[in-house]
């Protein structure tokens, strides 16, 4: 079984006769006195912090990652023999499990889940064997639990826990009859007679090899990584499903660095990470090593060849074959948000370097709701834990198309943070939690006055996909409203209420660009009549509708709005002002809310909100770099080529 995640395909001393990456290294300087001394201090934060497993859990880990191996090899077995291969095939018939994530790469913590790939013979497929046979084993097992099957993923997975020990379960059936114990994953051999979902499966482990191999010193990126880690956890900038960046895109990100600063020690790592990428030129890609083209025909990153390349907004490119964007989930917005926190980071860390500041700075929370104004809540509900589960999965791995939807139909002008937490209301009667975005308008763009983002639309649409969800039962429900940061419900806040504000930075710029929002609740209008009248979805309606009020809006210039207390009809509209942007509710074209239905209205004021920026400081653009690459990549409108890079001068679309 391959799956110890501490040892190391190359030694952890610097290798400085070896080139590493595309370019030549920024510096080949290695730390003066104070660099060490930084990095002890640094060393000692992460311990304290508890970043670190005991050995008792690693061990723990082991006899688990164990117990699964013998788990799947008695599966295949049981197969084999069921469908009447011979008693030598029976006997010869295997499963290996490899580890894959950050437990591979070495820099998971306590509490971390394990990245799992099981490799089967031919004859073992995903579909009924794996997601069928093998999760009503599982199923029967009393150390599993929270058994949660995703087939139709991008990636499928069953997720579960294994003796409290969280597990993500990937699948590959690969071209051998009998798959040997000493199975070598990165050789390209394994990905003959592939479908896309096992290629995919198997590339999880052969890009975390290959991302050690391509490092000048695994210890000191494993350090690095889990520092940068734990600073994008507490920025709120840790989330591959919400759009922003997963483990392997800082493993990815992290390791361009090391390239860049081979002899460099953690400490400074840190902070050349955000020196960095404060002045890279998105959307120019990030990447460890040259894109192979292979005989296999697998489709890899190549915007000349694929327009749909040309849209992303931070490609991460996998260094392992077929070389894809590991980021496509990043979008316009998240990509803002991200390079805000960059430029948060790179401030402070030039005040660590001026002992101007401690590394506990460094990781201070990021205070997001006292960062917007106004808010997007989605309450999602279900009738006991194990139907939220599911539900709570659907709903959030859809959660990132909604701030794409938006971004679509404002055209990038109303502006989204989601916010990758989910909270939980323990009040409910039923199960619940609760998922946030920030909204405000795009800033240093003064819009017309009486100007409207009308996106009750965009809801409606958001509803209608994830009611789409074929597991669906009586009691899932999901509600969109929007909140003022005054009205955030106390769930939200560490100690259960809502603390005085704190003086914080505001962004420093000429234009106001704070978003004034109608507030309204969006629930599931088009309902089956079955689940409307369904007891057990009634009973997980908010208990106080008329203070989570659902609206009607008009496109109204003056602000004033109709709101109307039933529960189950609603929009949404973002309006804005000259001077501030005005909260509103969510439509789209294909869901036409129904006027024609009698309500009680009362007449609600908007008035001006106060100017509300990000957290974050507005920051000049930095003098650019040397170029990093000299790889050439077409402009997204014309093909030209250009080089990329940091100080690449053209590119397809520009964020900085």
């Amino acid at each position: 079984m391959k799956m110890v995640g501490s040892e190391s395909p190359n030694d952890s001393s610097p290798q400085l006769a070896k080139k590493y990456g595309i370019t030549k290294p920024i510096s080949l300087a290695g730390p003066a006195e104070a660099d060490r001394h930084r990095n002890m201090e640094l060393d000692k934060f992460l311990i304290d912090s508890g970043l670190y497993e005991s050995k008792e859990e690693a061990e723990r880990r082991k006899e688990v990652l164990d117990r699964i191996d013998q788990i799947v090899k008695g599966w295949v077995k049981q197969l084999t023999r069921q469908r009447g291969y011979t008693d030598q095939m029976v006997e010869d018939a295997n499963a290996v499990i490899f580890t894959f994530g950050s437990y591979r790469l070495g820099v998971h913590g306590p509490g971390a889940d394990i990245d799992t790939l099981c490799v089967g013979p031919s004859y073992v497929n995903r579909d009924e064997d794996f997601f069928v046979v093998l999760h009503n084993i599982l199923a029967e097992m009393e150390e599993v639990t929270e058994l949660q099957p995703v087939p139709d993923a991008h990636v499928p997975v069953m997720k579960f826990k294994f003796l409290g020990i969280s597990i993500d379960l990937l699948y590959a059936s690969i071209s051998l009859l009998v798959v040997p114990e000493d199975l070598d994953i990165s050789d390209g051999s394994v990905l003959y007679n592939v479908d896309e979902q096992t290629v995919r499966s198997l590339n999880g482990c052969r890009v975390a090899d290959q991302i050690l191999k391509l490092v000048p010193n695994v210890e000191h990126f494993r350090m690095t990584l889990r520092c940068l880690k734990f600073w994008a956890k507490m920025r709120g900038v840790y989330s591959n499903v919400t759009g922003f960046l997963g483990g392997v895109n800082w493993a990815l990100l992290v390791a361009r660095v090391c390239q860049l600063y081979p002899n460099a020690i953690p400490s400074m790592l840190v902070s050349r990470f955000f020196r960095v990428y404060t002045q890279w030129r998105w959307p120019n890609p990030v990447m460890l090593c040259s894109i192979e083209e292979n005989e296999l025909g697998f489709s890899v990153w190549h915007p000349r060849k694929n327009p749909r390349d040309r849209l992303h907004h931070m490609p991460i490119i996998t260094p392992a074959y077929p070389c894809m964007n590991s980021s496509y989930n990043v979008s316009g917005s998240t990509l803002r948000v991200m390079v805000e926190q960059f430029h948060h980071g790179h401030r402070i860390c030039e005040d660590i370097e001026l002992n101007k500041a401690q590394w506990s700075a460094l990781f201070e929370p990021y205070l997001f709701f006292e960062a917007y104004k106004n808010y997007l809540q989605v309450d999602v509900i279900a009738s006991d834990a194990d139907d939220m589960l599911a539900w709570k999965g659907w709903v959030e791995s859809r959660f990132r198309q909604l701030t794409l939807k938006i971004e679509r139909d404002t055209d990038g002008m109303l502006q989204c943070h989601p916010c990758p937490n989910e909270y939980v209301d323990m009040s409910k009667p039923c199960s619940h939690c609760a998922f946030f975005m920030g909204l405000q308008r795009k800033e240093g763009v003064r819009g017309q006055e009486g100007q409207q983002f009308d996106i009750r639309g965009t809801v409606d649409e958001f509803r209608q996909e994830i009611n789409m969800y074929m597991f669906w039962k009586p009691g899932m429900d999901i509600f969109v409203s929007h909140v003022r940061r005054k009205q955030l419900p106390a769930f939200v806040f560490p100690d259960g209420y809502k603390r005085s504000r704190v003086s914080r930075h505001i962004s420093q710029q000429a234009e106001k660009t704070c978003v004034d929002v109608v507030g309204c609740q969006s629930a599931f209008k088009e309902r089956r009549p079955k689940r409307k009248n369904d007891p057990a979805m009634m009973d997980a309606e908010p208990s106080n509708p008329n203070k989570r009020v659902s609206i009607r809006l008009g496109c109204l210039a003056t602000g004033d709005v109709d709101i109307n207390s039933e529960v189950r009809s609603c929009g949404k509209q973002l309006g804005s002002e000259e001077e501030g942007v005005k909260q509103n509710h969510v439509h789209n074209g294909e869901t036409v809310v129904d006027d024609s239905v009698s309500r009680a209205e009362q007449t609600f004021v908007s008035n001006k909100l106060p100017e509300v920026k990000n957290e974050v400081l507005a920051v000049e653009k930095p003098s650019p770099m040397e170029l990093l690459a000299s790889y050439e990549l077409p402009n997204a409108v014309t093909g030209e080529a250009y080089q990329i890079g940091l100080n690449g001068d053209k590119v397809g679309v520009a964020f900085m």
